[in-house]
């Protein structure tokens, strides 16, 4: 049902609790929500942001419960369907309604769902948009996560809407937040998947939204926090540079070598104080891995070689690792051939644009030796020694 969160403020989003995996990428251990929000004014009624087009009829259930029989403004702080996909239906039942967003998602939202030009009321950053009693402003907030992304501040109820920004998958029961720790390891995870590319940006934000009058945030996934200071610190300690005494392992093993040279390698960084979070790559949770290599100083990855090159398992993690772009001051790779092939030089070349230190690769030959396992030894410890030098 729809639900109050301060007068003539209402919750009309979905919950979307059996989802399992967003852009046919991303798992969902939790499932998630689509938040949309009804503003009634004394003069005009707003809809900040609508819900994935599969759950459209659980928003107009809420918004029949609310007796809305117009809706003058829909807010588009963001492109993506899951957030804007409902719209055209919208505008279908609400014909008075006018999308109000900026200039980029004015054009992404005539691409992506062929809404007519005359439909929109463009704003700028700053601008903002009476309701009669209530007034929304907009804060242009690109690249969390896509350029076109805005927030929009309901100044005299001091409400934030963030839509992806600070949000978390979770498809919840408690409108606000009640465990912290939970939507924490939730929140972290979607970080990691969503802004960590974007982590300057989404600190740059970080700074905004602190200068203002809140009382609430209401992101667009997940739970809404009324208790705020502990995602805002969480944001403020992903964004930083510092990084954790931690090594991040990625592996996958054929026949069995890699896999003694990953067993060894963990004890080794063990002996020496390392945290190790190691990651079988044929079936780890790839949110589970994004979210580890926030904090990790060191990410390594172990592949054998297949074809010349590296085993396609290891070739994805580490394109993920390149696109996420982790704030990991070192980057460490070995794993072991057949034949031959340039393993080294692909993994190299993939991970490239990252600011990490590459340090010299392990590749042996077949089945490791105690002068392999040597090589691994001094790794582990040059690792070490990286470490204790950290700021």
């Amino acid at each position: 049902m729809a639900e109050k969160i301060k007068p003539n403020i209402f919750y009309v989003g979905a919950k979307d609790p059996d989802r399992r995996l967003f852009d046919e990428l991303i798992p969902l251990p939790y499932g998630t929500t689509y938040n949309a929000y009804l503003i009634k004014g004394s003069d005009k009624t707003a809809l900040i942001d609508t819900v994935d087009p599969a759950k459209r009829d659980v928003l107009f259930k809420h918004l029949d419960q609310l007796g809305v029989d117009r809706i003058d403004y829909v807010i588009s702080n963001h492109a993506e369907q899951d957030h804007s996909g409902s719209i055209p239906h919208v505008l279908e039942k609400y014909p008075e309604a006018k999308v109000v967003t900026n200039e980029k998602c004015k054009g992404m939202l005539m691409d992506l769902l062929h809404i007519e030009e005359e439909k929109f009321l463009v704003v700028e950053d700053g601008s903002s948009l009476s309701l009669g009693d209530k007034t929304l402003e907009f804060m242009i907030a690109p690249w969390v996560h896509w350029p076109e992304t805005m927030f929009t501040y309901l100044k005299q109820d001091k409400i934030l809407f963030t839509c992806d920004y600070l949000g978390s998958h979770y498809s919840f029961d408690d409108l606000y937040v009640t465990d912290q720790q939970l939507i924490y390891e939730n929140a972290k995870r979607y970080y990691a998947e969503i802004m960590m590319p974007f982590a300057n940006l989404a600190k740059k934000h970080l700074d905004k939204v602190q200068q203002l009058e809140l009382d609430i945030i209401a992101p667009s996934h997940g739970q809404i926090y009324n208790h705020y200071d502990f995602i805002l610190e969480a944001y403020r300690d992903w964004t930083s540079d510092k990084v954790k005494n931690e090594v991040v392992l990625a592996y996958v093993s054929m026949h069995g070598s890699t896999k003694e040279m990953v067993d060894h390698f963990k004890g080794e960084l063990e002996n020496r104080g390392i945290t190790v979070k190691t990651f079988n790559l044929t079936g780890a949770d790839i949110g589970e891995l994004a979210m580890a290599t926030v904090d990790a100083a060191t990410i390594a990855l172990a592949t054998p070689t297949v074809l010349a090159g590296p085993h396609p398992a290891a070739v994805y993690a580490a394109y993920l690792i390149k696109a996420l772009r982790p704030k990991t001051r070192y980057l460490a790779l070995f794993g072991s051939y057949g034949w031959g092939g340039k393993t080294k030089e692909i993994i190299a070349d993939l991970v490239s644009t990252l600011k990490a230190e590459i340090l010299e690769p392990v590749i042996i030959k077949g089945l490791p030796r105690e002068e392999d396992f040597n090589l691994l030894d001094n790794l582990a410890a040059e690792i070490k020694t990286k470490h204790d030098q950290l700021d």
